[in-house]
């Protein structure tokens, strides 16, 4: 379900259990520190890597909000899992309920 990580020094990509694909929208987030508006680079069942410039520190908590085709959204809770100071973060979903699960799957095989 979500992307495991492991204490060897592997790259994000090598932590994945979930393939992603190139979908480009923005995402909203908000968490305790920080809110915003940053864009998606890839997106998977188990998390996201978006691009931001914003100071999102690794165990960092957000609420995100990622909006799909025909008027539909996910909201989901997230973890930074790592970061890329300056450009982005990659994000692990918790709790991704039923719904938005087939709503993102329904999405990501159209691409």
């Amino acid at each position: 379900m979500a992307d495991e990580i492991e204490d060897s020094p592997t790259s994000p990509q090598e932590r994945r259990q979930n393939d992603r694909s190139r979908l480009v929208v923005d995402v909203f987030f908000d968490g305790k520190d920080a809110t915003g508006v940053a864009s998606t680079q890839d997106i998977g069942m188990g998390g996201l890597y978006m691009n931001t410039q914003t100071d999102l520190p690794e165990g960092s908590l957000l609420l995100m909000r990622i909006p799909l085709g025909e008027g539909q959204q996910v909201v989901v809770n997230g973890e930074v899992v790592y970061r890329n100071p300056g450009r982005g973060v990659g994000v692990r979903f918790h709790g991704l309920s039923t719904a938005d699960r087939a709503l993102l799957e329904l999405e990501l095989s159209r691409l």
